[in-house]
């Protein structure tokens, strides 16, 4: 998943994406307790694509909360 895609996303996308690989991270973590697993890495991926979600979230927020006209010092 490419940091490009999910900033394009809407807030409401984003949320629906993040519960999305919830639920397969859940699924995921099941599947290696019980030793179904296919492909190990699968696990590492989703928990990454999960932060670069929650990483386009925060900014989104925080920029909207940002007052305007005012910048860093």
């Amino acid at each position: 998943m490419d940091m490009k895609e999910l900033r394009d996303m809407a807030d409401a996308e984003l949320v629906e994406k993040e519960q999305q690989l919830r639920q397969e991270l859940f699924n995921l973590r099941f599947q290696l307790a019980t030793g179904r697993i296919e492909n190990p890495m699968r696990i590492r991926q989703t928990r990454h694509d999960l932060a670069r979600v929650k990483t386009v979230l925060r900014q989104n927020t925080m920029a909207s909360a940002a007052p305007a006209g005012k910048g860093r010092r």
